[in-house]
């Protein structure tokens, strides 16, 4: 198959100014080139398209794939990571992992906890700042926990994010509507252990690739899976491959809220225990990071015992299966 690539490379963004924070979702080359290696290793043509600026000239000049690897997350909106499957669905080409109507809702934080509760998922209580003026308004019984409503990488979270009164609440509120330009999210802080669920497949092909247990060590900050600890994680954090009770109930949580929601082909979940010992449901994430090297479900997978190209592979074959091409994953494997 003709495998194009869609991806937002980190260091195109440095080198246009953006600073480490902001670009901190962007793909490494590491990851670009991992991933291009195992299509290449199994048969594919890999042709790499880049942002969603050059997937537009691409489309526009008559370029076309049997399939696109898309790992872009977009850069302007709330809408960002939806905006290369819109593209895509609207010139009919296929292409990895959930489509636009998916990616705008799980971006939102607090519209993704209102669905899931409504599929009888748990998550922590919570209260979304759109404004300073709305902050007087939160009735949440504290400790509570701020973060935008829709960042990833940690990004805006930080030990500042625990706070303990209205006066800490209004701070830290007021210093992420003005840094993020977007609301935050405020929650009832969850005491207990931490889990990132890996999970493979869509519907009921979806299954667990593995649950490992986010702890801080050294310096790290023990309140959360912070933007410090996750950029500095090889000396802040630990991750351990867990299938005690609470990992198996937090993975069984993950498993109902990927199936509801519709996730396709591969992503995580983020559980925590509350104080009653029970999983709460903290955030999905169905564009998942896959450098080899850091991302979450690399790292978990690999502790599992898999290897890289197996969880490539798994994801293309998830995509194909789903479209009706799994001859073309057999051909090519």
């Amino acid at each position: 198959m003709k495998i194009g690539m869609t991806y937002d490379l980190k260091d195109d963004y440095l080198k246009r100014g953006f600073s480490f924070e902001e670009a901190a979702e962007f793909d490494s080359e590491v990851t670009i080139a991992g991933i291009e290696n195992v299509l290449k290793k199994h048969g594919h043509t890999v042709d790499r398209i880049g942002n969603i600026n050059d997937l537009v000239s691409r489309l526009a000049s008559g370029g076309t794939w049997d399939m696109v690897f898309n790992i872009a997350e977009g850069l302007k909106g709330l809408g960002r990571e939806a905006q290369v499957p819109a593209l895509l669905d609207a010139w009919g080409i296929p292409y990895t992992f959930s489509g636009p109507e998916l990616m705008s809702l799980t971006l939102h934080k607090a519209m993704t906890n209102a669905v899931v509760r409504s599929l009888g998922v748990a998550t922590a209580d919570n209260f979304l700042v759109r404004s300073v003026e709305d902050i007087s308004s939160v009735n949440l019984q504290f400790p509570l926990f701020a973060k935008p409503v829709a960042e990833g990488t940690s990004k805006g979270i930080s030990a500042r994010s625990l706070v303990h009164n209205k006066a800490e609440l209004r701070s830290i509120c007021e210093e992420l509507l003005e840094t993020f330009r977007q609301p935050v999210l405020v929650e009832t802080f969850l005491p207990g252990r931490e889990f990132t669920v890996g999970i493979l497949g869509s519907g009921s092909d979806s299954r667990i690739a593995g649950v490992i247990e986010v702890a801080a060590v050294g310096k790290g900050d023990s309140s959360a899976y912070t933007y410090e600890n996750k950029q500095e994680w090889r000396e802040r954090v630990s991750y351990e491959l867990v299938d005690d009770e609470a990992a198996m109930s937090a993975a069984s949580l993950a498993l109902k809220a990927w199936r509801g929601l519709g996730c396709l082909d591969g992503g995580r979940i983020d559980v925590r225990l509350g104080r009653d010992g029970g999983p709460r449901f903290i955030e999905v994430n169905p564009l998942p990071g896959l450098n080899p090297e850091s991302s979450d479900l690399p790292i978990l997978w690999a502790l599992g015992g898999g290897k890289y190209d197996v969880l490539i592979k798994e994801i293309l074959h998830s995509a194909l299966l789903r479209l009706g091409r799994i001859d073309a994953y057999r051909g090519a494997a």
